[in-house]
């Protein structure tokens, strides 16, 4: 029988091997292939889907039965489509975002451009909105007992009843209206809109918070209700480690006081390189429930610095981010060996590392970070120059900086093999430790301190344990962000999309022409500057008095002039323009406001005026119509003084040309008056009746 060996359990983003990892798990001796066989080492080690990146969140899965998916933090993600149905013009989308209740949704996206909500319609961006709400948005946060969506229910009432509620799934609703085929590209120039949102994902407990665990507050893990959002990663790695998704522990199995110390750890403030604080370890990402729970896992502790392991007590334990003095030592009296391995290979040297992180202020797309380093401090073809840092659970610069640091710190640092005494003096508690301290000077460590990076082995056979390690100083976790954070790249922001142009320099005026029998008739001519041969211009006219309602007319490609149909005679007319092109169209110009004139040219004037005052209170007057074929009528303005541009519209009265006329104007007071005659032809003209006005000269009404 071969020696009894035990291997503590260590999960964290030093841990070197899937087994060791797995170990947490699937308990200690399901660990070692040598024990449990090759057949089950292998099934162990199969492989899962990876957890998916930020930008894998941008659509919407349509498959029949998709992997729940898991939110921590705050992330932008599309959803998983649950049902799909169209009736009387509407289309109904029903989206699953998450598999558990969430805190809240922030933000809505439809085709990756925010979204404003009036209630439950989208009215920005503005061609989702013409005055009538096209699309409309409503959510369900994922509540035990949830309730049904009333507008899929009652448009569907034999597949989608008030049993179909969603217990539990953070859902979205989305109805698109069916438009008019004319202003379909308008209003859906992407097609269906694509949804996806930012939200607030899972309720984390925190021990900190239960006043039965030494905290204070209300939290109590057996009571998810009373659970609240947090960003902070060691949080969301306890979540994780009692979900079923996740590790299936109880809580009862978690030795809480470590993991309240590592949120406290996660929560303490840094300055970041402008001067404000941020958190030290907080995040976000999501995942399925088919991705490998141990990459998940790792994903949490390479971010927020946590080794996770198994204490002696038999508790899960966790060590937090931050330094803590190593309080076991090591020394040539309880070491059986010691190798140092230099790690100043020029093959193996890292000059710098480049880092991704997720920006939450560019719609949550994975960004590079500044390099940490001089990825050019060495020429030579051999050297390893750079390594890349990527976390998705990362949404900060400063964040993703400290990381690189790290990362660069733990690449070069000297590394350590360790054979020691497992009878010393408090050498057994090594595998609950994550720093020593190494006095060996024969192999140049005076004092040094060893961050462990691989399992603890325990031989009882020899009674000894071994570990590797990497030297490291006890500021490994000091970060200047003045001197030492970088300036991130600028943001490839796409240009914004202009759409169509509007036209530029819209003009329109009323033009004549002869038309059949020798009469003129009105119309309207819209110019505008030329832009490109591509857009055709629609020009919108109507009557401001209403009745004939908005009449279109098009350009022709690369003109940069359209007129209308004939217009009524007198009208007064609005007329507008826009540009289409590719099937959409710009906004409208604003309004111009036109008068019809089919002939601009004013009649003769009336002569042989006379004005008969016989009888008390009225006045006769008499003229002779111009010898003009477009001759209209007659118009009466009288005033009290001699000053037609002050007197006032009395009658008016319609005759041929030439023709001797008359009009009796009644209810005049007596007094002197003035009186003026002035012909017209149909179109009004002139407007001014100064420009062929005949007086009457001074008449006395009695």
């Amino acid at each position: 029988m071969t020696g009894l060996e035990i291997i503590p359990i260590i999960v964290s983003s030093l841990a070197t091997t899937v087994a060791a990892a797995n170990a947490l798990y699937l308990a200690t001796w399901a660990a070692i292939a040598g024990v449990i066989g090759y057949s089950v080492y292998t099934s162990l080690n199969v492989q899962k889907p990876a957890v998916p990146k930020p930008e894998d969140g941008s659509y919407n899965l349509k498959q029949p039965v998709p992997s729940l998916a898991y939110v921590l933090g705050r992330v932008k993600k599309g959803a998983d489509y649950v049902f799909l149905e169209e009736t009387g013009g509407t289309a109904y989308h029903i989206m699953v975002w998450a598999a558990h209740r969430i805190n809240r949704f922030t933000q809505h996206y439809l085709h990756d451009k925010k979204v404003t909500l009036d209630g439950t319609a989208v009215i920005t961006p503005p061609f989702f909105y013409n005055g009538t709400a096209n699309v409309r948005l409503d959510t369900r946060l994922g509540l035990n007992a949830s309730t049904a969506y009333a507008a899929v229910t009652a448009a569907f009432p034999t597949i989608w009843t008030n049993a179909h509620r969603g217990d539990g799934l953070a859902s979205v609703l989305m109805r698109c209206r069916t438009v008019s085929q004319k202003n379909f590209l308008t209003i859906y120039p992407n097609q269906m809109p694509e949804h996806s949102a930012v939200g607030e994902g899972a309720l984390l407990y925190d021990p900190r918070k239960d006043s039965t665990q030494g905290g204070s507050g209300s939290h109590r893990f057996t009571d998810p209700n009373t659970w609240e959002f947090s960003t902070n990663l060691a949080l969301m790695r306890l979540w994780h480690l009692c979900h079923p998704v996740g590790g299936k522990m109880p809580y009862t199995a978690m030795h809480l006081p470590d993991w309240a110390h590592a949120a406290d750890v996660c929560d303490q403030n840094v300055t970041n390189r402008t001067g404000g604080t941020e958190k030290r370890y907080h995040g976000g990402f999501w995942f399925r429930a088919n991705n490998d729970p141990v990459e998940v896992g790792r994903i949490m502790d390479e971010a927020a610095e946590l080794v996770v392991y198994e204490r002696a007590d038999g508790k899960i334990g966790v060590h937090a981010g931050e330094y803590v003095a190593p309080d076991i030592r090591i020394t040539a009296a309880n070491a059986y060996s010691i190798r140092v391995d230099k790690n100043k290979r020029r093959a193996n040297t890292v000059l710098a590392v480049r880092g991704r992180w997720v920006n939450p202020a560019n719609d949550y797309n994975t960004e590079d970070a500044a390099i940490f380093g001089d990825p050019y401090g060495i020429v030579d073809d051999s050297t390893e120059r750079t390594k890349t840092f990527d976390n998705q659970a990362i949404q900060s610069h400063n964040h993703c900086q400290r990381k690189q640091k790290l990362t660069f710190i733990r690449a070069n640092a000297r590394k350590v093999a360790i054979v020691a005494d497992y009878t010393a003096e408090n050498l057994r508690n090594i595998p609950y430790r994550r720093f020593v301290t190494v006095h060996y000077p024969r192999r140049g460590l005076v004092n040094a301190v060893i961050e462990i990076t691989s399992s603890v082995t325990i031989d009882l056979r020899n009674m000894r344990l071994s570990f590797s390690g990497i030297v490291v100083s006890s500021s490994l976790y000091a970060f200047d962000a003045a001197t030492e954070e970088g300036e991130p790249g600028e943001v490839a922001l796409p240009a914004p999309s202009t759409g169509v142009p509007v036209p530029q320099n819209f003009a329109a005026s009323v033009q004549t022409e002869v038309v059949s029998g020798g009469a003129t008739a009105a119309f309207i001519l819209g110019t505008w500057d030329f832009v490109d041969d591509t857009l055709l211009y629609e020009l919108e006219y109507e009557r401001t008095s209403g009745g004939t309602g908005p009449q279109s007319t098009f350009s022709e490609e690369g003109e940069s002039q359209v007129r209308t149909g004939y217009l009524v005679d007198g009208e007064q007319y609005r007329v507008r323009l826009r540009a289409w092109g590719g099937g959409t169209s710009s906004e409208w110009t604003g309004y111009i406001l036109l008068t019809a004139t089919a002939d601009p040219v004013p009649p003769g004037p009336v002569t042989a005026v006379s004005v008969d005052v016989s009888t008390p209170g009225q006045a006769v007057f008499q003229w002779t119509a111009p010898n003009s074929a477009n001759y209209f009528a007659c118009r009466i303005f009288i005033n009290t003084v001699d000053d037609l541009a002050t007197a006032t519209l009395a009658a008016t009265e319609y005759g041929p040309p030439s023709a001797e006329d008359l009009r009796t104007v009644t209810s005049l007071t007596p007094g002197n008056y003035y009186a003026w005659l002035s012909a017209i032809n149909p179109s009004g003209k002139p407007s001014d009746p100064a420009d062929n006005a005949v007086p009457t000269g001074l008449f006395i009404i009695s």
